[in-house]
């Protein structure tokens, strides 16, 4: 069973965190419509949505990644590295606790869900970031040590998060944007990059066969539909100017 973790859409959320994007107006009904599409998305592709208590005091708080990294072992509860968003993380603690022991990520660290991308072959690689610093990379590695996993920290530029720069498509393929990072981090995996006059187009959710992406990214679209993707548009514009991503507004977890 795929739970999807999800939260409403805050009526704070044009007071949300930037650190890329100018601030523009948000219309925050138009927000929430994407976002219940979002979830009604995630439903047809076979999640079970699960929805967090509401924080309508905490404008970001509908980015549900950013709070934690759910592997099929552990869930380890992240800080986020902005300090309006700390208090998103007890109610998706509780939320988890159920499905995953739990481990935290400690001050001085800081962390957000948005850096970490776990893929195929038991590695997570994980952005240096305003949000993320060496010291709580340096925690994940050691918590996730006793399954193994191998952490790899990732320099990049130029976006908030590292999954704006680069989402796993395909079990050997990477969506990215090589103005942001070097796709030779990525050895494992071919690159399909972005289309040069989409420079956000690289976060993408790979679901039940499907590639689910921002409407408003034809040309990256075209990409990846090229590459044998059958790939699911969704309209996102209004959320995108909180620097959001398709996958930035839910946290998968697989339940017995």
């Amino acid at each position: 069973m795929l739970l999807a973790y999800t939260r409403a859409v805050s009526p704070a959320l044009a007071d949300c965190e930037l650190t890329h994007l100018e601030r523009t107006p948000i219309d925050v009904s138009r927000a929430a419509d994407e976002h219940a599409a979002y979830e009604a998305r995630l439903a047809s592709l076979g999640a079970l949505i699960r929805r967090l208590p509401a924080e309508a005091d905490l404008p970001d708080a509908v980015f549900v990644e950013d709070t934690a990294l759910v592997l099929d072992e552990v869930a380890v509860v992240t800080r986020p590295g902005a300090p309006s968003r700390r208090g998103e993380t007890q109610s998706v603690a509780a939320a988890l606790a159920p499905h995953r022991p739990l481990r935290w990520i400690e001050e001085p660290g800081t962390m957000d869900g948005g850096d970490l991308l776990a893929t195929t072959g038991r590695r997570v690689y994980v952005g240096l970031s305003s949000r993320t610093n060496a010291e709580a990379i340096g925690q994940l590695a050691r918590l996730l040590a006793p399954w193994s996993y191998t952490v790899i920290p990732v320099e990049f530029g130029g976006c908030l998060h590292l999954k704006s720069a680069a989402t796993e498509v395909r079990d050997d393929l990477m969506l990215l944007n090589p103005d942001w990072l070097d796709p030779a981090v990525f050895l494992h995996h071919r690159a399909v990059r972005v289309d040069p006059d989409e420079a956000h187009a690289a976060n993408a959710l790979a679901l039940a066969g499907q590639v689910i992406h921002p409407a408003h990214h034809p040309l990256t679209r075209r990409r990846l539909e090229a590459e044998g993707l059958r790939v699911s548009p969704l309209e996102m514009a209004e959320l995108a100017k909180a620097e959001a991503g398709v996958t930035c507004c839910s946290l998968l977890v697989r339940a017995a």
